[in-house]
């Protein structure tokens, strides 16, 4: 009799709520749902269970309540572009000269509402570096920042994730490996993984988007997914960059990667519902297929 060694199980895709802003949250969720993802990404903002809004307690457990009706997974995005500054994007962070114990604040309440909703992990970035800044101290900003955010998820029993971001000061898997080094060092609590965008590899690392799974697969806590072209920061539908998929969706399996994979398509709400439908089917359609190609970095 002939026994079978079952292969990784499949992946379980989520859909960026940052998406889909041009519809209510509930109404987001349910559509994720009958889809058929297995979770969603959940950007805090005005939008979607705003972080600053008053009755912010009953809106997490309404959410925390539909979420487990819908069987929904969920990872906490902090993202937002103008919750903090109406006026500036992505302002203040962790690296201002005025305004960081806002970012810090912001990252903490994240971090509680993500254990409210037990979320698999909560994702935020460093920030860009202000002009003028000599790169010590621009360190020593960002680690006095990550120890409270650190702090509340060992508190909170949360997985957190630092995301390399093209034009921030922590912008490739190098520097996110370095802040995870030096932080280690520290003797910091050890919640702290890496959130990996999948495009962001393509966009601006030298090597292979599966190299780049491999390079961080022991610190990887959450992963966002979307096309990209090199040297362009520009988040695509798939089939609209230059991604060959597969590859990386094994590269994933054979990391032992088992979080959600979030399409990551924070301009496309206009047509949200379309975008989801479309890229659930392609995912699925991408990781039924086996990688019989290794993606290059050229």
């Amino acid at each position: 009799m002939t026994h079978r060694h079952p292969g990784p199980p499949p992946p379980r895709f989520g859909f960026g709520t940052n998406g889909l802003t041009d519809n209510r949250l509930p109404d987001a969720l349910r559509l994720l749902a009958d889809l058929g993802y297995d979770g969603v990404a959940l950007t805090l903002d005005h939008a979607h269970l705003d972080p600053l809004a008053p009755g912010l307690v009953h809106e997490v457990e309404r959410t925390a309540a539909l979420l487990q009706r819908l069987g929904l997974a969920v990872v906490v995005e902090t993202g937002a572009r103008y919750l903090l500054d109406p006026r500036r994007k992505h302002q203040p962070t962790m690296l201002s000269d005025e305004g960081a114990e806002r970012r810090v604040r912001l990252l903490t309440t994240a971090v509680r509402i993500g254990a409210e909703l037990g979320a698999e992990a909560v994702s935020f970035w460093s920030g860009t570096a202000p002009a003028g800044v000599p790169e010590g101290l621009l360190w020593e900003r960002l680690l006095r920042g990550c120890e409270p955010v650190l702090r509340a998820a060992e508190q909170q029993r949360v997985v957190v994730g630092i995301e390399p971001e093209p034009g921030m000061f922590v912008d490739t898997l190098d520097s996110a490996r370095r802040l995870l080094a030096r932080l280690d060092g520290a003797g910091a609590p050890g919640r702290l993984g890496i959130t990996l965008d999948i495009g962001h590899c393509r966009c601006l690392e030298p090597r292979s988007v599966p190299e780049c799974v491999d390079l961080v697969a022991d610190r990887l806590v959450n992963v966002q997914i979307e096309d990209m072209r090199r040297g362009r920061h520009e988040h695509l539908e798939f089939g609209h960059g230059e991604i060959d998929f597969p590859p990386v969706l094994a590269a994933l399996g054979a990391a032992g990667y088992r979080g959600l994979i979030s399409v990551e398509l924070p301009r496309h709400s206009h047509d949200g519902p379309g975008v989801a439908r479309r890229s659930l089917e392609f995912l699925r359609a991408a990781a039924a297929r086996p990688a019989m190609t290794m993606e290059t970095a050229r």
